[in-house]
């Protein structure tokens, strides 16, 4: 039997598109970096416009759906406070779903519940953390492969608004930090651990002392990775510090303060957004109304009075979405949704511009020279990746959203607060 020419071609140039699919295996994509490589994804839709499909979900969350291959990983709360894991297949049907705890609790009216930490996956297993402290493994087909609450292991949570960071997958190793505290001076309760991702066992623990004070204590940032090529290390964020860590036993490389001045602390500047990373450059929120930080990651001891580690600083940051770096700039999605660009060298502001005036949760996402910022209230402004802010859509699909977008093959995946939307051209 033989194909004919253009039947042939089209089978090629599938195979092709489908070599070059994307997993999407965290919650910052697939270098932690919030970038997708991916090509010829719509700009425009609506819910009845470029939606490949829409999944119902048993209740809403802020966390980010990971993927891999044709399987989607999710979380959710449901509205009797369960805890789920989910797997959906590409093609929007429901594989299975696994009760992993109980208990949630919304935590600040409307802002979150305990399904805010996202899930991560390498394609044979998806590990999960919900706010109980509920930490665990299942298999890509639903088996769980190991349990165990954090607490249990690590101390009683003290934190205010509930467990909301991601673990950081790596190298079959699962790197979470937990900082949180009891409101007294000089932080004791805060620690940095690693696991083996595939028992759950301990690999090492260090303590990560802080003179934070306060609401402080508490950070509901995640850990990030720095990796150049060269130098590799983990980065803990919190209690009025970054903090770099050695793979292999977790001890202090370098640490950085003055994120909280002294002279005119803030006992509320509590930590969301979390660190961002490119080679060469370390970029540092803070919250509210602290300054921003770009470091080089080559530093040792305390660097925060050492100005030949620092680049440079602004005096505003992101509350709540984590920075964007991409080639030379800098972008900044404040938390009423103003975008802000900045000259990675430099630091120098190259445009400030309103986009959709809402609070701002998801971090942004770029692919295919656009990025894309999640408004609370589910409006998604489309901007070109410039110098400039040059709005090329804004979207809406009238469900509240606070998650991160995740990109795969093609298709840009919406989680609101009522369903997992496949967004997809034609």
């Amino acid at each position: 039997m033989h194909l004919s020419g253009s039947l042939a071609l089209a089978l090629v140039l599938l195979s092709y598109q489908f070599a070059l699919a994307e997993n999407w295996p965290s919650w910052r994509g697939p270098t932690n970096n919030g970038i997708s490589h991916e090509k010829h994804l719509p700009v425009q839709w609506s819910p009845t416009e470029n939606v490949a499909w829409k999944a119902p979900l048993p209740g809403p969350a802020g966390s980010t759906p990971v993927i891999w291959g044709e399987q989607i990983f999710l979380t959710s709360a449901d509205r009797d406070g369960n805890l789920w894991l989910l797997a959906i297949g590409t093609d929007g049907k429901e594989q299975w779903r696994k009760q992993v705890a109980s208990g949630s609790q919304n935590v600040r009216n409307d802002e979150g519940n305990y399904a805010s930490p996202s899930p991560s996956t390498d394609g044979r297993h998806v590990w999960t953390l919900f706010g109980t402290g509920d930490l665990a493994c299942y298999t890509v087909t639903g088996d769980k492969v190991w349990h165990f609450n954090v607490q249990d292991r690590f101390g009683k949570l003290k934190i205010q608004f509930g467990l909301a960071s991601t673990p950081v997958l790596d190298d079959g190793v699962l790197y979470l930090q937990y900082i949180h505290g009891d409101y007294k001076k000089a932080t004791q309760e805060a620690c940095v651990a690693a696991l083996d991702a595939a028992t759950g066992n301990t690999k090492w623990r260090v303590d990560r002392p802080s003179d934070g004070d306060g609401e402080n204590e508490h950070s509901y940032a995640s850990p990030m990775m720095y990796d150049d090529g060269q130098r590799k290390f983990l980065l803990t964020h919190g209690c009025d510090y970054i903090i770099a860590h050695d793979l292999k036993d977790g001890h202090e490389l370098w640490r950085c303060g003055g994120l909280n001045k002294k002279e005119n602390y803030d006992m509320t500047l509590r930590f969301v957004a979390s660190p961002a990373t490119a080679k060469g450059i370390i970029v540092v929120p803070t919250a509210k109304r602290g300054p921003l930080l770009a470091l080089k990651p080559n530093g040792y001891g305390d660097i925060t009075n050492k100005p030949e580690f620092h680049l440079w600083e602004i005096k505003e940051t992101p509350d709540v979405p984590s920075p964007l770096i991409l080639d030379d700039r800098v972008y900044l999605c404040e938390e009423n949704g103003d975008l802000r660009i900045l000259d990675r060298a430099t630091g120098k502001e190259l445009d400030y511009q309103r986009t959709e005036r809402d609070r701002h949760r998801a971090s942004p996402v770029y692919a295919d020279g656009h990025i894309y910022l999640t408004a609370r209230k589910g409006i998604v402004t489309v901007v070109k990746a410039t110098d400039r802010v040059e709005i090329v859509a804004q979207n809406d699909l009238g469900e509240d959203q606070s998650a991160s977008p995740a990109i795969s093959s093609g298709t840009i995946y919406l989680r609101t607060f009522n369903h997992l939307w496949a967004i997809r051209g034609r």
